[in-house]
């Protein structure tokens, strides 16, 4: 049986249509789809990628902010951090011109290896000897938190101010490991 020339071009056109639709199936689609899963897990790692970055700055930055605290006063023992914010108060207390009516510490039992002591300030002066004592304590290399300030005016219309300053600093439980100063922790990762 000879087919005609038309059916011959409908019975090539039928078997490019089924080859291409082989082609399709067994071999386009799947290299684009593994092509879309390629992409979705190059962005998964991106993202992975980027959230570690993100972890290593945070671990530098904070390994500096507790070495900064370290040489600034976090230590072991409780009496000498207290020692330390009782003098740096009554020094900022001097160099504003405020007058410290009390300066009384207050330590606390906390569990975990970093311990508190709160310290209540109270005094009075003028708005300017005020705001440079709290400038002071606020921008302190002290581990030092200001919990509670309340100021208030002694006599209405002067600037006459009282304040009452409640403050907590830190010290380590004594035989607390302190972060190592070379940036590295405790499994030797290098920040």
């Amino acid at each position: 049986m000879k087919l005609s020339k038309r059916e011959t071009y409908i019975a090539a056109a039928a078997v490019a249509a089924v080859v291409l639709l082989g082609l399709d199936r067994y071999a386009l689609t799947p290299v684009l789809e593994s092509g879309a899963a390629l992409e979705a897990e190059k962005e998964r790692l991106v993202q992975e990628l980027e959230s570690a970055q993100r972890l290593f700055e945070r671990r530098r930055m904070l390994g500096r902010r507790w070495d900064e605290l370290t040489a600034g006063g976090l230590t072991d023992d409780p009496e000498e951090a207290e020692s330390l914010v009782l003098h740096a108060m009554r020094d900022w207390a001097d160099e504003a011109g405020l007058v410290l009516s009390s300066l009384k510490p207050e330590r606390q039992d906390t569990d975990g290896k970093v311990r508190e002591i709160t310290v209540v300030a109270a005094g009075r002066g003028r708005m300017r000897a005020v705001a440079r004592f709290l400038w002071q304590a606020e921008t302190s290399t002290l581990p030092l938190r200001i919990r509670e300030v309340p100021v208030g005016s002694r006599k209405e219309g002067t600037d006459d101010l009282s304040l009452q300053l409640r403050a907590s600093t830190l010290y380590l439980e004594e035989g607390a490991p302190a972060a190592p100063a070379d940036g590295t922790d405790d499994q030797g990762v290098t920040s």
